[in-house]
C-alpha cells in the first residue's frame, strides 16, 4: 500500500518497521475490497461536517460510499441530506415490529449523488442504553445483507466521549479495519482522541487488528497542539482544515463544500486519498500529564498541586464534637454485661 501524495500532511516516516509497521502488511493478509472505517471524536467537534464532505467527495470521484450514523443524535446525514432528519434503524424497526412488518432497506437507507446513507439512531431520553441501541442496530444490518452489500467504503460515525460497550463495538470486535479521530487544537478533544488510542492499544494487546490510520484536526486555528499530539502518539495527521468563517457559514447553511471543482474541493480530495491509503497504526496513547505537557502550562493549569481534604474540612466543629449513639451503646452494653 502505497503512502498517500501529501507529505506536508502525511508523514510517510511513520510506515517504517517495528512499532509503527503497517497491520494489514505484518498480517500477511490481503486488504478487503470494502474498506470499513469508524470515526471517532468529541461532540461537537466536528465529525458529521467531515464525514458528509469526506463521503461527498469520494462518491464524485466514483467511489462507491455507504455513511452509517452511529451517534444516538442521529445528526451524521442531516448536513448531506440538506437538513432533513433520516429515519432511524432503531425507530422503524420499532414501528415495523410494533406493525408486524419487517425492515426494509429503502425504510431506512437513502441516497444522495452517488452517496448511500443511514441513521442507527438511539433511544429516547432516560429510555434505555444508546450503547445497547448501537448493538440492536448492526444487528438489523446483518439481518438487511450487511455483509453482502458491494461498497468501496463504509464510514462508521461515532461518538469518542462515551464509554460505553456499544460505542467501541468495531474497535472491540474487529468490525473495521481502521480507526481516524477527529480533534482540534483544546485539551477535550485531544482527552477523546487519546481515549480512542487507548482503547486500540488495548484491544490489540487482546489480540484484535484494528489500528488508527490518522486524524483529521478540524477548526485549526494553527497553534500546533493537534500536530504535536500526532508525532507524540505516532499517528499522521490526513488533512487540516481551518478555522474559517466561510467554512462555518456554509456548514450552518447544510452545504456540502467538498465537491471536487469547488472551493475546498481539493481539501477533501487531499483527505479521500490519505483516509483510502493510509495504513492503520498501533498507536502509543499519552497519560494525563503527557496530554498537558502539549498545552502551555498557564493555560491548564498544569501548576496546581492536589491538596487532599479532611473530615474537618467538611463538617462543623459542632457536629465533630458531638457524642455518637454508638459509642453511647457500647458504654451501656458494657455495663450490664460485667
Amino acid at each position: 500500500m502505497n503512502a498517500p501524495q501529501n507529505p506536508e500532511v502525511y508523514d510517510p516516516g511513520l510506515e517504517s518497521t517495528g512499532e509503527r509497521a503497517d497491520l494489514l502488511a505484518s498480517s500477511g493478509e490481503e486488504a478487503p475490497k470494502t474498506q470499513i472505517i469508524a470515526i471517532y471524536g468529541k461532540g461537537g467537534i466536528g465529525k458529521s461536517f467531515t464525514l458528509a464532505n469526506l463521503s461527498y467527495n469520494m462518491a464524485q470521484q466514483g467511489k462507491k460510499v455507504l455513511l452509517i450514523g452511529c451517534d444516538p443524535k442521529s445528526d451524521t446525514t442531516s448536513l448531506l441530506f440538506g437538513g432533513k432528519a433520516c429515519p432511524t434503524i432503531i425507530e422503524t424497526a420499532s414501528a415495523k415490529k410494533a406493525a408486524g412488518d419487517e425492515v426494509s432497506i429503502g425504510d431506512v437507507m437513502f441516497k444522495r449523488d452517488g452517496v448511500f446513507a443511514m441513521e442507527l439512531g438511539g433511544p429516547e431520553v432516560g429510555r434505555g442504553c444508546g450503547g445497547r441501541g448501537i448493538i440492536h442496530g448492526f444487528e438489523t444490518l446483518e439481518k438487511l445483507g450487511f455483509h453482502d452489500w458491494d461498497f468501496d467504503y463504509v464510514l462508521l460515525d461515532f461518538l469518542g466521549d462515551v464509554v460505553c460497550g456499544g460505542f467501541g463495538l468495531p474497535i472491540a470486535r474487529d468490525m473495521c479495519q481502521k480507526v481516524i479521530v477527529v480533534a482540534s487544537n483544546d485539551l477535550q478533544s485531544l482527552y477523546v482522541a487519546n481515549n480512542v488510542c487507548s482503547a486500540v492499544e488495548y484491544f490489540r494487546k487482546l489480540g484484535g487488528n484494528v489500528g488508527v490510520a490518522g486524524m483529521v484536526t478540524n477548526k485549526d486555528d494553527g497553534s500546533g497542539q493537534a500536530q504535536a499530539f500526532c508525532k507524540a502518539v505516532g499517528i499522521p495527521e490526513l488533512a487540516s482544515i481551518p478555522a474559517n468563517d466561510d467554512i462555518r457559514r456554509k456548514s450552518a447553511s447544510y452545504e456540502i463544500i467538498g465537491t471536487p471543482d469547488g472551493e475546498w474541493g481539493s481539501l477533501f480530495s487531499g483527505l479521500a486519498t490519505n483516509v483510502a491509503e493510509a495504513p492503520p497504526h498501533k498507536p502509543e496513547p499519552l497519560t494525563q500529564d503527557g496530554l498537558l505537557e502539549l498545552f502551555d502550562g498557564e493555560t491548564v493549569g498544569r501548576d496546581v498541586v492536589l491538596e487532599p481534604a479532611s473530615i474537618e474540612d467538611l463538617c462543623s466543629a459542632e457536629h465533630l464534637n458531638k457524642p455518637s449513639l454508638e459509642v453511647i451503646y457500647d458504654s451501656i452494653l458494657g455495663h450490664y454485661c460485667r
